[in-house]
Order: C-alpha cells, then sequence, then structure tokens
C-alpha cells in the first residue's frame, strides 16, 4: 500500500524543499497535494564515512542513500530506529559491504528498490529479503559465485521482480525448492550478463520475461535449456566467451519470445535454420558481429512473424511482401522476403511493401 502510493506521488510530481538533517547529511521533502497535505523525504547521506551508521532520519523518510560511505557489514541495527520502517528505496553501494546479516532488512517491509552493487559480497544469505516488498533490486557488481534462487522470494504479494546479478562470479545458481512458507519468487527481469555459467540455469516456473545471459562461457544451447520459460519475450546471448554451438530446437521452449540477440559472438555458425524452430512470435533477431551471414531462405519459414533481423553496424534485414503483378492469377499469394540494406533506407521507404 504505502509503495503504491509513493510511486503514485513520485509520478505526479511535486515541490522540493530542504530540511534540518542529520549533520553532513542532505534533506530534501517532496510535498503533495493541496496546503501540501503529503510530504516524502529524500536522505542522502552518501560518502560520509562507516561513522555514520546508524543514521536517524525523518519519520516520513522514503529513499535513503548511504552509498560510498566504506561500509563493511550491515545487519539490524544499522537499519533500525524510527523512520526505516516506511523506507521505500535504499541504497547501499559502492561501499566495502563482505557480508550481510541475514535479518538485515527485517524491519523495512516496504522496501521496494535495493541497491548492493559495486562491493565484495560473496554470499547471499537465504530468505534474506522474504519481509520485504522488493521490485527492483541491484547485486551487480560483487564476488557472488553459488545462488539460490529461493533468496529473492519476498512479501511483495505478485508484484514483478527485476533482479540485477551481472558482473559477479556465478558459476551455479540453484533452482528454487517450494516450500509452504516461502513463496515463490515473482522475478520477470534477471540480468546475469558476464558471470562464469557454463551453461543455461535451471529456471523453471519462474515468470521471467527478460534474461541476459551476455558474456558468459556458454558452450551450447541444447533442447530443454529453457524448459519452463514459455513466457520468456526477450532473450540476450550476446558476447559470449567461449565458441557457442546452436544446435537444431534449441528454442523450442520458448515460443512467446519474440526478442533474441546474438551479436557479438564472431564464432557463432549455422547449424540448419531448424535453430529457430518453435519461434513462432519471434519478431526481432539481432546477428550482428558473428558469422550467420548470408541467411539462408528457410528462415522465414521457422520465423513467421519475423519483422527485422540485424547482421551488421547500420544494416539491417526487414521482412517485405513482394505483391506482384496486376491483376493477380487466381491462387496468388504475394511472396514474403528478406530483404537487406541501411538502416537509412528502410526510414525512407515506409510500409513493408514492394
Amino acid at each position: 500500500m504505502w509503495c503504491s502510493l509513493f510511486l503514485l506521488l513520485l509520478a505526479a510530481g511535486g515541490v522540493w524543499t530542504t530540511r534540518p538533517c542529520f549533520p553532513g547529511c542532505q534533506c530534501e521533502e517532496e510535498t503533495f497535494g493541496l496546503f501540501d497535505s503529503f510530504s516524502l523525504t529524500r536522505v542522502d547521506c552518501s560518502s560520509l564515512g562507516p561513522h555514520i551508521v546508524p543514521v536517524p532520519i525523518p519519520l516520513d523518510t522514503a529513499h535513503l542513500d548511504l552509498s560510498s560511505n566504506r561500509l563493511e557489514t550491515v545487519n539490524e541495527s544499522v537499519l533500525g530506529g524510527p523512520g526505516y520502517t516506511t523506507l521505500a528505496g535504499l541504497d547501499l553501494s559502492h561501499n566495502l559491504l563482505t557480508n550481510i546479516a541475514p535479518t538485515a532488512f527485517s524491519r523495512l517491509r516496504y522496501l521496494e528498490s535495493l541497491d548492493l552493487s559495486h562491493n565484495g559480497l560473496a554470499a547471499l544469505p537465504a530468505e534474506i529479503f522474504t519481509t520485504t516488498s522488493l521490485s527492483d533490486v541491484n547485486l551487480s557488481h560483487n564476488r557472488l559465485r553459488e545462488v539460490s534462487i529461493s533468496a529473492f522470494s519476498t512479501h511483495s504479494q505478485g508484484r514483478a521482480l527485476h533482479v540485477d546479478l551481472s558482473h559477479n562470479l556465478i558459476h551455479r545458481l540453484l533452482p528454487h525448492q517450494p516450500r509452504v512458507s516461502l513463496s515463490a519468487p515473482t522475478i520477470q527481469s534477471l540480468n546475469l550478463a558476464w558471470n562464469r555459467l557454463r551453461a543455461v540455469p535451471d529456471l523453471r516456473d519462474l515468470p521471467l520475461r527478460y534474461l541476459s545471459l551476455d558474456g558468459n562461457p556458454l558452450a551450447a544451447i541444447n533442447p530443454g535449456a529453457f524448459m519452463g520459460l514459455a513466457g520468456l519475450t526477450h532473450l540476450s546471448l550476446a558476447s559470449l566467451q567461449s565458441a557457442l554451438q546452436l544446435v537444431p530446437h534449441g528454442f523450442r521452449e520458448l515460443p512467446g519470445l519474440q526478442v533474441l540477440d546474438l551479436s557479438g559472438n564472431p564464432k557463432l555458425k549455422w547449424a540448419g535454420a531448424e535453430v529457430f524452430s518453435g519461434l513462432g512470435l519471434l519478431q526481432e533477431l539481432d546477428l550482428s558481429g558473428t558469422n550467420l551471414v548470408p541467411l539462408p531462405e528457410m528462415l522465414l519459414h521457422h520465423l513467421p512473424a519475423l519483422q527485422s533481423v540485424s547482421v551488421g553496424q547500420d544494416v539491417q534485414c526487414r521482412r517485405l511482401v513482394r505483391e506482384g503483378a496486376y491483376p493477380r492469377q487466381p491462387g496468388f499469394s504475394p511472396k514474403v522476403v528478406l530483404h537487406c540494406g541501411d538502416t537509412q533506407e528502410f526510414a525512407a521507404r515506409g510500409p513493408d511493401i514492394l
């Protein structure tokens, strides 16, 4: 309830004023409504040093910035006291955090956005976020090696969760283990770019719509790799750190996929157009920086909804319909082809009909 109200007020906008604050910090109050009937406060206590915590904050604080303070640990006492229970946003990025107490966020039941990026975290306590209402958590640029999906179970009551785990050392993702007392994570966006994954992790039954595996040393995409991810619409496999092998039917578990990025893989080669079989809703395909050119004529047969293919810098192939000459003969059907050219050409062309 509080988080939803907070977002609505931010969208509506208000009047910002400076108010008294803890020494060294800056407090900005935003007021809303007729006669300034409601207010929210942003508190910036960044770049002050580890002595700043625990810091007292106003009762109506919605966002607290504790970034760049050389903090080495966070526990319940650091994030306790009046004002913390209503926090919707918390920034702990660019510190020296190596561990977080399992109960560190236990009192932050309305917390929606959490930034823990650019720290030295090597592990994530189980069920650390269960009492929060998180919709966005950034854990990028840490030293995480093994992460359990169950750690992202929250009290958000089905709200979509966006998780950034990019630029870690992750070599293994443990699948969620269903439990009566633990709700399933509602992760819809998951960034696993630039880790050490050698295979597509088991993410089945997550309501994923966006997944990035860019920069991982994936060796192959085999049938069954994306089992249980039928709702995925965006998949990025760009700039992988190994010679990726695409095999026929490797994406068949992704019938709802609309965007596929395979760019930046110079050693990627065709294993037949059947690689893309099952992708009946795919609209955008990025093959720039690969050896998958020229495109096979059978590509459109396996990708009936395909609209565009990027094949290089400022070079794009578009789906075009050749209507043919008039009058048409009985039984005539327009021919659908891929026509390649620079992006300026397509901008000037207009409708995709020849």
